[in-house]
C-alpha cells in the first residue's frame, strides 16, 4: 500500500522537527541517523525516502531551528513597551539556558554551523542578520551606524553569555554570568 504525498510530507516534517530539536541538544555529530529515525517513530531504512544524504537533513534541520528563532523575533517586535529589556531578560534567563531543544539555534549550533555546508551557513547568516536588524531598531542611540555597532556587540554578548553559562559547572557562577550580562546590556543599551 502506497503513502500519500500528504503523509510523506508530514513524515518529512516530523523528521526535520525532531532533528532540529535534537541537534540543538546534542550537536549535529551527537545524533546518528538510526537514533533520529527511531525517535521520529520510523525505521532507519526510511531515511533515504526523504533525504539524499545526512548533510541534506542537517542543513534542513538547521534552517528549521533558525526559523524557530524568527518566531521569537516577531513576538519581541510586537511588544509595545520595554521590548529590549524583555528580549535581554528572556534570552539571558535560566529557562533559555536550560531548554536546549527549544533554545536559540544561533547559540546552540554556532560551532556546528561553522563546520557545516554553505546552505546551513547561509541560513545562520540570515538569522544573525535578522537579530541584528531587530536589535538595531530597539537600541536607543543617535545614528544608525552607532545602533548597528551596539547591536553587534549586544548579540555577541547575548550569545556568549548563554554559551558560558551553559558550559560552566558551577550553578552560582552560571546565574551570575546571565545576570551580569543582562544588567550591563540593559544599562548601556536602553
Amino acid at each position: 500500500m502506497g503513502h500519500s504525498k500528504a503523509e510523506k510530507d508530514e513524515t518529512h516534517e516530523r523528521i526535520v522537527r525532531v532533528a532540529a530539536a535534537r541537534f540543538r541538544e546534542e550537536g549535529v555529530d551527537g545524533l546518528g541517523v538510526s537514533d533520529l529515525m527511531k525517535e521520529a517513530g520510523l525505521t532507519h531504512g526510511g531515511f533515504y525516502r526523504h533525504f539524499d544524504s545526512r548533510e541534506e537533513l542537517v542543513a534542513e534541520a538547521i534552517e528549521r531551528a533558525l526559523q524557530d528563532g524568527g518566531r521569537a523575533v516577531t513576538a519581541v517586535e510586537n511588544l509595545k513597551h520595554s521590548a529590549l529589556a524583555a528580549l535581554v531578560d528572556g534570552y539571558l534567563s535560566e529557562a533559555h539556558r536550560d531548554g536546549l531543544a527549544t533554545s536559540c539555534a544561533v547559540t546552540t549550533l554556532a560551532g556546528d554551523v561553522a563546520r557545516s555546508n554553505e546552505r546551513a551557513r547561509s541560513a545562520y547568516t540570515r538569522q544573525v542578520s535578522t537579530y541584528l536588524e531587530l536589535l538595531t531598531k530597539l537600541i536607543a542611540s543617535d545614528t544608525q551606524r552607532a545602533r548597528r555597532t551596539k547591536a553587534i556587540a549586544a548579540l555577541s554578548t547575548l550569545v556568549g553569555a548563554v554559551s558560558l553559562a551553559r558550559a560552566v559547572n558551577d550553578e552560582k557562577l552560571s546565574r551570575e554570568i546571565l545576570r551580569s550580562a543582562a544588567d550591563e546590556l540593559k544599562a548601556h543599551l536602553g
